[in-house]
């Protein structure tokens, strides 16, 4: 039979009536709902060859072809968005300050991307083994933070930007540059040898000593490049730097964590140490990035703070009420004090609840209050004004709390009462024992003096 031996392919074709799926092209849905009800259209095709192989090779072709096109939809929803830069003007009469084997997060592609992080005129590029190249403007850069590695087992430069660049084939407004100290296979190892061995005192002084070291390399090569500190090294190149940046108009300062003031908690997936800097609260080591800009914090709410609990959850409430506030949770209690400090200092507001709240109901409600931040509604009562409701409904909820100790207390006073008023009856009866015995000896003497006087 011709038809066994032979090799079918089908193909299927989008038409009007049929359930959209997710893989149709809104080009594909637009021009179906625009002909659907005036045009004729191919639902499926067949076709038969007794060559199976001809088949196979149009079918892989096809699927490529597809493959691709999404690829290139992919890419151009990607960069629909995107704001162009300008490019970037590389330095060519002096000598171009670079650090090489660095470590770029997120990465262009594979599991690691190592390259050589180039200082030119107006920006910053990035050159990975493979002839990646990421360009980084200065004009771009919204705040570049600069964690040294204490503590840690890396040394790290972060460069928050203003518009997302691409990075491979994602959009990120996050870039990392960073060099590890040492393995994470070792800093890990748990195995303990003696104190005394030698080698490890020299591994210990040898670890020492690359930290002392990245630190000032990263310290001379970035921060005083663009910081517009001068050194002997690179006092011309400095020199014109800082023209060339004033002219330009960029600014270009690093800030570095404030690791005392520092707390753990999730952000997102997994503890972490969370550190506030001047304009932020960070956390650089773990992916994803955290990192709040503390201009664009509203108000920050504790969850969950009583004194059972052995930690709460910090809700930090933006000034964009159109997003959800940002969460940390598990943050130990004995923390608490110290944040509460440091935003006191900050200047940001705060309150504290035991309950765990709905926060998108309570946005809702936020916005559609346009007497928010009033101490009256619109009949004229008075209501907490901002966000002290959340402080009130806690209040609240305190005070029946304490009005059923006092009850617990009032209860125990009448048991005590009680107890007095037994101890004195008993006292009574006791008194009156005494008494009898005393009229009993009157009795017996009486007795006594009756025997004596019949004698």
């Amino acid at each position: 039979d011709p038809d066994r031996t032979a090799t079918y392919l089908r193909l299927n074709f989008f038409t009007p009536g049929q359930t959209a799926s997710k893989d149709i092209a809104p080009a594909t849905s637009k021009l179906i709902e625009q002909h659907g009800h005036n045009s004729m259209f191919i639902k499926e095709m067949l076709y038969r060859s007794r060559e199976s192989q001809r088949l196979t090779a149009a079918h892989r072709m096809i699927q490529e072809l597809r493959k691709r096109f999404r690829q290139h939809a992919a890419k151009a929803a990607e960069e629909a968005d995107l704001i162009p830069q300008e490019k970037l003007v590389k330095m060519r009469d002096q000598r171009i300050p670079r650090m090489a084997d660095l470590t770029m997060r997120p990465f262009i592609s594979g599991k690691k991307t190592t390259g050589t992080l180039e200082a030119h005129t107006n920006g910053l590029r990035f050159t990975s083994k493979k002839h990646e190249i990421v360009d980084i403007m200065y004009g771009n850069i919204k705040h570049s933070l600069f964690q040294p590695c204490e503590n840690e087992v890396m040394v790290l430069i972060h460069f928050y930007l203003k518009n997302p660049v691409l990075v491979g084939r994602k959009k990120s407004q996050n870039v990392q540059f960073l060099t590890e100290v040492v393995d994470a296979s070792v800093a890990l190892d748990s195995a303990r040898r003696s104190m005394y061995d030698p080698d490890e005192l020299d591994e210990e002084q040898r670890e020492r000593q690359l930290r002392k070291k990245l630190n000032e390399m990263y310290l001379i090569e970035f921060h005083f490049l663009v910081d517009s500190c001068f050194r002997r090294r690179f006092k011309e190149f400095c020199k014109k730097m800082e023209r060339v940046a004033k002219h330009h108009r960029f600014h270009l300062e690093f800030d570095i964590p404030y690791r005392d003031l520092g707390f753990h908690g999730v952000p997102n997936r997994e503890m972490v140490l969370i550190q506030p800097t001047v304009r932020c609260l960070v956390n650089l080591t773990e992916t994803p990035f955290f990192l709040v800009e503390l201009d664009r914090v509203e108000h920050i709410h504790f969850e969950r703070c009583t004194f059972r609990s052995k930690n709460f959850d910090m809700i930090i409430i933006l000034q964009n009420f159109d997003v959800l506030p940002l969460s940390i949770n598990a943050v130990p209690m004995n923390e608490l004090d110290a944040i509460q400090e440091w935003l006191t200092d900050c200047s940001i507001t705060y309150t504290a609840g035991q309950a765990s709240m709905s926060w998108k109901s309570v946005m809702n409600l936020v916005k559609g209050d346009p007497r928010f931040y009033e101490e009256t509604d619109e009949h004229g009562e008075s209501k907490p004004a901002g966000w002290q409701f959340l402080q009130a409904d806690d209040n609240h909820d305190g005070n029946e709390e304490e009005d059923d100790g006092d009850e617990d207390y009032s209860a125990g006073d009448d048991d005590d009462e009680d107890e007095d008023e037994e101890d004195e009856d008993e006292e009574e009866d006791d008194e009156e024992d005494v008494n009898g015995d005393d009229d009993e000896d009157d009795d017996a003497l009486d007795w006594d003096a009756m025997e004596a006087s019949a004698q």
